[in-house]
């Protein structure tokens, strides 16, 4: 059922449970960036944090063992990022076991859970397959918004409006360096290889690369040069799985606009449909946070 190279998962608690890894945090040297020892350390961080996508590439061994292939087709991994780690910080998977009868109706959600060894609570959220009617736990979530004149960064944005539309093309190439240098935390050899669908598919940080960083950079041109970090993320297969080497066309529009004491942030969806109006194969709802205190906007509350 697993792909070469993967993992089998261990039982406990009800819950699939995949080794303990290390993620890395590849861009300690990134300007500006939450990444940075540096910068984070400045905002209250206890160092450069591992980026919530990285995190998600850890999954997917675990997440075959609970539903197979099919994960990649119409499955969905939903987080929402509790507490930061920083590189090198062991970190674990897993899933709830799906029942013997749901997989067989091919149509389940589990709770899903990222911990600490020592229990610390990293990400939390649902996995699921197929259409199984559930609300996923970003779904779920009310996403009541901020009036605009509490905003300094994003009093423009509105619920539905579109941020960016664009076509793009997922490089196989890059996976094959991310896996060899241990950029993907949990490599598949699907990613760079023969997979049940022909070639290489796209892990769960590839795809969110797709349907984020576009819409990222847009949002960021009125920050007043804030510092951002992942909140939640939700990335779902409709019709997959995301193939590289094979363009789509993306688009993103404002799911919700809020503030926190310490940030702003929008909610978004992103679709990835076939070109020329084809069907619809992946889907993320993300909310990207910025730091107050790193925007120009919120100078005068300095210090």
């Amino acid at each position: 059922m697993a792909p070469r190279g993967s993992v089998m998962s261990t039982i406990e608690h009800g819950m699939l449970r995949g080794p303990i890894r290390t993620p890395i945090n590849a861009h300690q040297n990134a300007p500006n960036s939450i990444h940075n020892d540096g910068v984070a350390g400045s905002l209250g961080f206890r160092g450069g944090t591992v980026a919530g996508s990285v995190h998600m590439d850890q999954f997917p061994p675990v997440l075959v063992d609970a539903f197979g292939p099919a994960w990649f087709e119409t499955g969905s991994l939903s987080l929402q990022f509790r507490n930061a780690t920083t590189s090198g910080e062991p970190v674990i998977a897993m899933v709830g076991q799906p029942a013997a009868e749901a997989l067989n109706d091919g149509a389940v959600q589990v709770p899903a859970r990222m911990e600490t060894p020592d229990g610390t609570l990293v990400a939390e959220g649902t996995a699921s397959v197929g259409d199984h009617g559930l609300s996923t736990h970003l779904e779920s979530i009310d996403l009541r918004g901020s009036d605009p004149s509490d905003l300094r960064m994003f009093p423009h944005l509105s619920v539905g409006q579109e941020i960016v539309s664009y076509d793009e093309t997922i490089d196989a190439g890059p996976a094959v360096g991310a896996a060899g240098s241990r950029l993907i935390t949990e490599p598949l050899a699907w990613y760079s290889g023969l997979s049940p669908w022909g070639g290489p598919v796209a892990s769960p940080s590839r795809a969110v690369s797709l349907l984020w960083r576009r819409t990222s950079a847009e949002l960021t041109r009125s920050t007043g040069g804030a510092v951002g970090l992942f909140g939640s993320i939700e990335v779902r297969h409709h019709g997959g799985p995301l193939l590289a080497d094979h363009t789509y066309r993306v688009s993103s529009r404002v799911a919700a606009v809020g503030a926190s004491p310490k940030t702003e942030y929008v909610w978004f969806d992103s679709d990835a449909h076939e070109p020329d109006g084809g069907d619809r194969v992946a889907s993320m709802r993300m909310q990207l946070r910025w730091m107050k205190a790193s925007s120009s906007l919120y100078a005068d509350e300095a210090g």
